[in-house]
């Protein structure tokens, strides 16, 4: 046994679970992908001020979880905590905003690391798909964005969960609510890291999730009460279009979720059948954001939805996807000539895209056959001495246990037929 571990609060993705998890990945992007979304991939590290200024230092994310060290030419990186500012650096850094197309729009899959207490559904190290949409200010990208998640839920199966919708203002009608709600704060029995939250970003606190804070805030001012005409429109058109589009969705007038650089559209995913925490996916939009990392102003949206999450939520609603064989055929040679002929077979159909494996090891037939079995193949493929003698090999159908003599030189031919 291995005298190391899996860091705590970290765990391996093996076979066969890995391939769920590669699958809700895929279903998750694919919805993108059909949409004009093209693959970004950013860097495991950044700069620790890249998401100082856009997550916020207020943020719990900055302020107690992030992994962040200094490197021997004294430089201050960060593993990354979120993938929005790392993509949204990553599109000015190479000026895709100046190509003529906008939005840019981009989606992203990752690992991201956060210091937190471990527990079911939050991990120290965990996996994302994200996609933003960079450079426009428009209510149908927002639905957009919202419909493409939802429709990636409900193509793995999902039903249990809800979308919790809200509007956040802008840069004219949240500092007067954002005034409104100190005073309210100010007021309360609160300890002295929540007072000083009040000062950096009110808005946060609303976000706490400990009881004894919500039953404070039950009379706290309502943002949807100091929206201006401009963002109640926005929102309202947001709205409209999720609802015309058959997508259900739950007023939430306390969720601004734990990034500072949200404005106006910000919402949720939450499924009822993974305790405390309940969120699986969310996003919203971040108009400032790019001015903030000293960038030009483009408006822009986007979400990430958790694949660890959704894998949860998948087992509790009892869902288990149709994950296709990784091995189509299995090849069993006996004898040494067989071995090189067989070996020769499975690299042939390998190049015509046959998923193939190969009885590795010199295992005698009863041996050879459990592992065929094991591999989930359909088909497999026995030769020995008297069959190549004979021109020939014998196909096993697996499921059927039928086993018939097919010629060597048509034994590709014959089994792609077979699989297709």
């Amino acid at each position: 046994m291995s005298t190391f571990q899996a860091p705590k609060g970290t765990y391996d993705l093996l076979p066969p679970v890995s391939a769920t998890y590669l699958a809700v990945r895929e279903a998750i992007a694919a919805p993108l992908r059909s949409s004009g979304y093209g693959y970004v991939e950013t860097p495991g590290f950044e700069n620790v001020e890249l998401f100082a200024r856009g997550v916020g230092e207020s943020t719990d994310i900055v302020s107690k979880e992030m992994y962040a060290f200094e490197t021997k030419g004294g430089d201050r990186l960060a593993l990354r905590p979120e993938g929005t500012a790392s993509v949204l650096r990553a599109a000015l850094e190479a000026n895709l905003h100046k190509q003529g197309i906008l939005p840019v729009k981009l989606w992203y899959s990752g690992s991201y690391y956060r210091y937190e207490r471990p527990q079911k559904g939050r991990y120290r190290h965990f996996s994302q798909v994200g996609a933003e949409a960079i450079g426009v200010e428009d209510p149908a990208l927002d639905a957009e964005l919202i419909i493409l998640a939802d429709q990636a839920y409900r193509s793995l199966g999902l039903r249990n969960y809800r979308l919790l919708l809200n509007s956040l203002g802008d840069k004219e009608c949240r500092p007067v609510y954002r005034e409104a709600l100190q005073e309210f704060l100010r007021e309360l029995d609160l300890d002295e890291e929540t007072r000083r939250r009040i000062e950096i970003n009110p808005l946060r606190v609303l976000d706490d999730k400990r009881s004894e804070v919500q039953k404070q805030l039950t009379d706290a001012p309502r943002l949807a009460d100091y929206l201006c005409d401009a963002c109640r429109a926005y929102h309202g058109q947001v709205r409209e279009l999720l609802t015309e589009e058959g997508v259900a969705f739950k007023d939430d007038e306390k969720l601004v979720r734990g990034l500072d650089y949200y404005t106006r559209t910000t919402f949720e995913f939450v499924h009822d059948g993974l305790g405390s925490q309940s969120a699986v996916g969310g996003g919203g939009r971040y108009d400032g954001l790019s001015e903030m990392l000293g960038g030009p102003e483009l408006p822009s949206v986007g979400w990430a939805l958790g694949v660890d999450r959704t894998v949860l939520a998948l087992e509790a609603e009892g869902i288990e996807l149709a994950i296709p064989s990784a091995t189509s055929v299995f090849a069993v040679p006996l004898g040494e000539e067989a071995r090189k002929a067989l070996f020769a077979v499975v690299t042939q159909l390998r190049r015509a895209g046959v998923a193939a494996d190969f009885a590795y090891g010199g295992r005698g037939l009863k041996g050879a056959m459990k592992v065929a079995n094991r591999s989930g193949a359909r088909y497999t493929l026995v030769a020995g001495e008297r069959d190549l003698a004979e021109g020939h090999v014998q196909l096993k159908d697996m499921e059927t246990g039928e086993q018939t003599p097919v010629p060597l030189a048509e034994i590709t031919d014959v089994l792609r037929t077979r699989l297709a």
